[in-house]
């Protein structure tokens, strides 16, 4: 009888420290769940379609290709190539995301055959007019925001992250991920820095590559305080290309095609 009780204050005790995890420890463990699940793809070669619509409606195509680096001991490093329309050809962004501090990032201007520093004060400016902000190309990496679990519905999880980089063009993200499917995104709302909802984006018609890395095939940013829109749809994702430090410097964004 004795041993009984010990057995069952033992359970107790446990179910009490497991309820008594914060939301902000809940949410960091979802971050740190959806980052573990995607370890191990090293590098990624895609190309992409930008759609741009403006407020009335009307669209214009953009075509690039995007490589990622992945590194472990600090943030991926990626390129991002525009291959047409002719008046940005050429133009290419690198970005090198660190998980502690702000990330590094150049833009190429072939028009001037020139690589400009992106300013870390300039981070939540349009990238290439598009409603996507140059900090929204860094990778997802734990440790550049602070984090509170909001709720759960279903297999969704709604963690709320508040940028570290006090530069951030953003107040807070609200993230929703797939504890299902790999805690993949399915979601993002950005508010700016005055508290007020700025931009969705939304992550849809995803597809499993070598049976554990998922990838959006469409990515579609909503800016509800201009009302454009930017979507991005992915084809061809190149997990065999075997990229390093070379492709991604200032020397390879130049000649990037």
């Amino acid at each position: 009888m004795k041993k009984l009780i010990l057995t069952v204050l033992a359970s107790l005790s446990i179910m009490t420290v497991a309820n008594a995890q914060t939301a902000e420890q809940k949410g960091l463990d979802v971050a740190k769940a959806a980052e573990k699940a995607d370890l191990g793809f090293k590098s990624s070669k895609v190309d992409l379609k930008m759609t741009l619509k403006n407020r009335h409606g009307q669209t214009s195509e953009r075509f690039l290709t995007t490589r990622t680096l992945e590194l472990t001991e600090d943030g991926d490093k990626s390129l991002i190539v525009f291959n047409s329309p002719r008046d940005v050809k050429g133009t290419a962004t690198l970005t090198f995301t660190h998980k502690v501090g702000s990330d590094d990032q150049w833009l190429y201007l072939p028009s001037i055959k020139r690589v400009k520093r992106i300013s870390s004060n300039n981070k939540s400016g349009p990238f290439v007019g598009s409603e996507f902000a140059y900090e929204d190309l860094s990778s997802q990496e734990v440790e550049k925001y602070k984090y509170k679990f909001l709720k759960a519905n279903g297999s969704l999880l709604i963690v709320e992250q508040i940028p570290v980089d006090k530069k951030s063009g953003y107040k807070k993200r609200i993230v929703t991920y797939n504890k299902d499917k790999g805690y993949r995104i399915e979601k993002v709302k950005f508010y700016d820095r005055k508290g007020s909802l700025l931009k969705t984006l939304t992550y849809s018609n995803y597809k499993a590559y070598k049976n554990k890395f998922w990838r959006a095939g469409t990515f579609n940013m909503v800016n509800h305080q201009t009302s454009k829109e930017t979507r991005l749809d992915f084809s061809n994702y190149n997990f065999d290309v075997n990229l390093t430090d070379k492709d991604f410097t200032q020397t390879a964004l130049k000649r990037a095609k």
